[in-house]
């Protein structure tokens, strides 16, 4: 039995600064726009990888969320301790020259980390971590 992951959920609070950045930023396709009550629910993923989807959705749109719960998630966002999702690459320099070029808001420049992994992150237009692998 095999098993792998489908979609990973990040929050946004502006569908097209979103889409600004996994598309046109990190080159990612967009495979799905849906909307709802004025609400606006991406799909993005690489186009390497056809079965594995980031859904950007907006954080409020659940009705068993509570008011305090919403405004707990909006502060969250804002400090960018909400969500994080890491990323790969084999190019970490290119990708990051990249980000830079586009004014990514930059958390940390690639590091040798003490754990055997060179990284970097950003935080996308939401707040939300994007930390990057090198890999390869």
């Amino acid at each position: 039995m095999d098993i792998t992951i489908h979609s990973a959920f990040l929050p946004h609070d502006d569908a097209e600064a979103a889409l600004g950045f996994y598309r046109d930023t990190l080159g990612f396709e967009l495979r799905n726009d849906v909307g709802y009550n004025g609400l606006r629910w991406l799909t993005v993923g690489p186009p390497a990888q056809p079965g594995t989807n980031i859904v950007l959705f907006p954080p409020g749109a659940d009705p068993g969320v509570s008011e305090d719960e919403r405004r707990v998630v909006t502060e969250m966002m804002a400090k960018g301790t909400f969500a994080m999702i890491t990323l790969a690459t084999d190019d970490l320099d290119g990708l990051f020259d990249r980000l830079q070029g586009r004014d990514a808001d930059v958390i940390q420049e690639p590091t040798e980390q003490p754990w055997g992994v060179r990284d970097c992150a950003v935080r996308d237009p939401a707040g939300n971590t994007v930390r990057i692998n090198e890999i390869g």
